[in-house]
């Protein structure tokens, strides 16, 4: 028997040992000032749909897409040298730090960021070929540099430091050689779901939005005031802020919607039984779960039953290491999917139309996470990616039942209340336990957000959505450390693997 923990030091943990290590912990890491992460906080939501929604590989969308982004920007980067400078090249190595340290193998990390070294991009990688890497971790590959070919290997990325001051908690460094000698460095970050900066980093110039709103009451309010819903408004701003189509933007929500849609049936359609990947050894279960559920008696029974194993195929899709949307994560990219699927052709059969303008919504709560509080559990616990998602699947419901602005607000605020505190703790650091599972309470807990919101007279709701994100926010700001995607406690530290 040994401690999950054990699993990434390769060593038991005694009792004793485990008791001193939960008793003191390092300070809570504080983001630099200098990231636009926090920069764009002062200002109006700009995120628009096709930065919110990636498609890319499991398990994490800060410890695997953000990274394998960062090693394939790294790789352009070094591309783009003087012939003389890549002439001299002998290796690129990647140091990661904080959390991508502590948890990177878990994650698949290290795999994630050779193959952005070698030129692969997130939304075509073949799981496949990461999967090779897993089963045969010695393998070298060519990358071409001009007139030099420089060979990279798993071991030419580093778990480095897990503890320092460093400008976000998922911050990595990657750096063209030349022997001792660095050609090209630059510090990165995966700020959460897929995004990533570095240092020095300036966003893209955009238009302004028609309707602009750094809050929940602002967004509400242009709603309210132009008679028109909460998709109507942001609609709007994804046409205005890139410059875009109506027809563009419903074109890529029906290509994210397709894709979750895969997402869902690939997982339901998995072995029954089927091994994860990984030393906690946990057998897939949504495929068993769906069955089951058509044979309860009531179709309340069956309904929750079936909303769960969407949740739980696309959730142990992810734990697979295949490709996955975030929504707003990969490790929450079970639950948005599940709505999807149930909303659609799995259960209520509802238009696309209606689809599109749950999407639409969904996003908008998304996005005002992201603006005042953050989407990454190494910034703020699981409360920051399944409670989201679960705020964003409550706000889909509404919105693709023409619910009122109000209501809608009322849904997500509740999905969200009810996952406050919830912290980070993956066992082994693999992205199963507990977060499989999390995904099909995210997405139950969504739908019973709505029955509450468009039962319950909206405006005797308490408490709006504006408060709930700030809770979140200090929330996250005051929490262990420890219970920020680093398996050093909680279930992390309590549960034994035989």
């Amino acid at each position: 028997m040994i401690g999950a923990t054990a699993v990434m030091t390769g060593c038991s943990v005694s009792g004793e040992k485990r008791a001193e290590k939960a008793a003191g912990a390092p300070p809570p890491p504080q983001l630099s000032p200098d990231l636009n992460v926090v920069k764009e906080q002062k200002g109006p939501v700009m995120t628009t749909l096709d930065e919110f929604y990636k498609v890319g590989p499991g398990p994490s969308s800060s410890h695997t897409i953000g990274p394998m982004r960062i090693t394939y920007d790294f790789y352009q980067r070094c591309t783009k040298l003087s012939a003389d400078q890549l002439a001299k090249s002998t290796a690129l190595k990647v140091y990661l730090f904080g959390s991508l340290s502590a948890t990177g193998k878990g994650h698949g990390t290290e795999r994630a960021a050779l193959a952005g070294l070698v030129g692969k991009e997130p939304a075509t990688v073949d799981p496949a070929f990461l999967d090779g890497l897993r089963d045969q971790p010695d393998q070298s590959f060519p990358v071409k540099l001009g007139s030099k070919t420089v060979n990279v290997t798993l071991k030419d990325v580093v778990f480095d430091a897990v503890e320092g001051n460093f400008p976000h908690p998922n911050t990595m460094t990657c750096k063209l050689m030349a022997g001792d000698t660095v050609i090209l460095e630059q510090e990165y970050y995966s700020v959460g779901g897929g995004f990533i900066e570095w240092k020095g980093y300036k966003p893209p110039k955009k238009n302004d939005p028609k309707y602009p709103f750094a809050t929940m009451k602002e967004l509400r309010q242009h709603a309210e005031q132009n008679n028109l819903s909460i998709a109507q408004v942001v609609l709007a701003n994804e046409m205005s802020i890139p410059g875009r189509s109506q027809q563009d933007v419903y074109a890529f929500i029906d290509k994210i919607t397709g894709a979750m849609v895969a997402i869902v049936k690939s997982g339901l359609n998995a072995p029954e039984g089927s091994l994860l990947p990984g030393p906690i050894k946990l057998q897939s279960k949504a495929a068993t779960v769906y069955k089951r559920a058509q044979d309860d008696k009531f179709q309340s029974d069956r309904g929750i039953g079936s909303l769960a194993a969407y949740a739980l195929a696309g959730s142990e899709e992810n734990g697979r290491g295949h490709l996955v949307v975030t929504a707003p994560t990969g490790g929450s990219a079970g639950v948005l999917p599940a709505l999807v699927y149930g909303l659609g052709e799995g259960g209520r059969k509802l238009s696309q139309d209606q689809i599109r303008q749950g999407m639409l919504a969904a996003a908008a709560i998304g996005y005002l996470c992201k603006h005042n509080a953050t989407l990454s559990a190494a910034e703020g616990g699981c409360q920051a990616e399944i409670g989201v998602a679960s705020a964003m699947a409550a706000a889909m419901i509404a919105a693709a039942y023409n619910a009122s602005p109000r209501v809608l607000e009322n849904a997500a605020e509740s999905a969200l209340e009810h996952h406050l505190g919830m912290t980070c703790d993956p066992v082994a650091g693999y992205v199963q336990v507990p977060c499989i599972e999390r995904c099909a309470f995210g997405a139950v807990k969504a739908w019973t957000a709505w029955a509450i919101a468009s039962n319950e007279i909206e405006s005797r709701h308490r408490i709006d959505l504006d408060a709930t994100i700030t809770a979140m926010a200090q929330t996250a700001k005051d929490m262990n450390s420890k219970y920020k995607e680093t398996s050093q406690a909680g279930l992390a530290l309590s549960v034994t693997l035989c």
